[in-house]
């Protein structure tokens, strides 16, 4: 079986340089937003009831709207540009994997960005802080629905897909000789790791702080790597110039 290398791949590195730069600095990105997120879940771990939710909303709103991911919003969006410029390098080891990959990865995207209830819990909030009694048990049913939503079907289908994606671009590294063994296993780990989504209870939390671990090892070597290919294309160009 033939393994692409670094050479083949240069011609596309130049041809999407943008778009491949800009997948090795959000690689960076991502894994300063995971310790920035695993700092504040620390510092000030989320309420655990609806009640809770909507008295740090009327409190400080902007801390209450990072307890509701809006931070893995961002995450999400800087991983998703790192895939694109990963199916750039690895568009020569398969397309049909390549085409896959993207497909799982934007619908799995699609469906997270439907999953989020950070706004309405804050227009929520608000409201309860000047309802009377019985409205307020009203609105605490529907907070309830609101975060019962954020982590529902759409969240697990996004959470699956992303591992789908994941996997799949982790296999096509191992297949290619422009990254390391050691990029695809710590890719495939983290993948692993992936397949109990974060709201199965106590065990979905563990396998999902577990897999912030090999993802972020993966992140920075694919950082270097294609950093590393850019510098390689800019330098080919500059030789034909001369």
């Amino acid at each position: 079986m033939h393994r692409v290398g670094a050479a083949e791949v240069v011609p596309d590195v130049r041809r999407y340089r943008g778009l491949v730069l800009t997948g090795a600095w959000v690689a960076l990105a991502s894994v300063g937003m995971i310790v920035l997120q695993v700092g504040i879940y620390v510092v000030w771990p989320p309420p655990t009831t609806t009640a809770g939710f909507f008295a740090l909303l009327q409190e400080d709103p902007l801390r209450g709207l990072v307890a509701l991911d809006v931070l893995y919003v961002v995450s999400n969006l800087l991983a998703y540009l790192l895939y694109f410029a990963l199916a750039v390098v690895l568009w020569r080891v398969s397309r049909s994997g390549v085409v896959v990959a993207l497909a799982f990865g934007t619908l799995g995207m699609a469906a997270y960005m439907a999953s989020p209830r950070a706004v309405e819990m804050l227009t929520l909030a608000r409201a309860y802080g000047e309802a009377d009694e019985a409205g307020r048990v009203a609105l605490l049913a529907t907070g309830d629905g609101m975060l019962a939503t954020w982590m529902g079907t759409a969240f697990d289908v996004y959470y699956f897909f992303n591992l789908v994606t994941l996997l799949v671009l982790a296999v096509l590294v191992w297949r290619s000789d422009v990254f390391s063994r050691a990029t695809a296993t710590w890719g495939l780990v983290a993948a692993v790791l992936m397949a109990v989504p974060s709201n199965f209870g106590a065990v979905g939390l563990v396998f999902a702080l577990a897999s912030l671990v090999p993802w972020s090892v993966f992140a920075v070597l694919v950082w270097a790597r294609l950093r590393w290919l850019v510098r390689v294309s800019d330098r080919q160009d500059a030789a034909v110039l001369v």
